[in-house]
């Protein structure tokens, strides 16, 4: 059996058809988690000038090709691998990015608006995901950002998304301070 941690956290990602969590790659490969940890630092780093990033959510892992190539490994699959979203359907993606988990509910509160076909939208795209449910009368489904988010916009981890300059953006104390629809 391979002893070197960064083999095997290659080796399991490459192969997983899923991103796969820190304490996963640990109970599976017999390290400490420590040693899991540090593999995954190094392995980013060492990813960083490649065609091939290795990408984080959390504590989940996740090998894709590297952004900026998208366009000429989307012409070589011959299909497209980035579409554009609509102006609401990035102000929906906005609001669930900086008040992840959110329901549908307190997105349209926040848009003034429906937003049920947007956040359908982003579902198919794999941009969003239900990420529990709210302890609330009926549940209401919880929505947050994916690892194809982070892709999508060509990130490494959720820590490079910008922080927001101005959290009154998202209150919703009077019409004024309403995200546009």
């Amino acid at each position: 059996m391979n002893k070197d941690p960064k083999s095997i956290i290659e080796s399991i990602l490459f192969v997983a058809e899923k991103p796969v969590s820190i304490k996963e790659l640990a109970s599976v490969s017999a390290f400490m988690l420590t040693d899991i940890q540090n593999a995954l630092k190094e392995l980013m780093k060492e990813y960083e000038k490649r065609g091939i990033k290795l990408i984080r959510k959390g504590d989940y892992f996740s090998f894709v090709s590297d952004p900026s190539n998208a366009k000429i490994v989307s012409a070589y699959l011959n299909e497209e691998l980035r579409h554009d979203l609509s102006e609401q359907a990035l102000e929906t993606l906005a609001i669930i990015t900086y008040k992840q988990p959110i329901t549908r509910i307190e997105i349209e509160n926040l848009r003034g608006v429906n937003s049920e076909s947007l956040i359908r939208s982003l579902l198919i795209r794999g941009l969003v995901c239900e990420v529990g449910r709210k302890d609330a009368v009926g549940r209401p489904i919880l929505y947050g950002t994916t690892m194809e988010f982070i892709q999508y916009f060509g990130l490494l981890s959720e820590e490079e998304i910008p922080k927001l300059q101005e959290q009154s953006l998202f209150t919703n104390k009077d019409e004024d301070s309403k995200i546009p629809s």
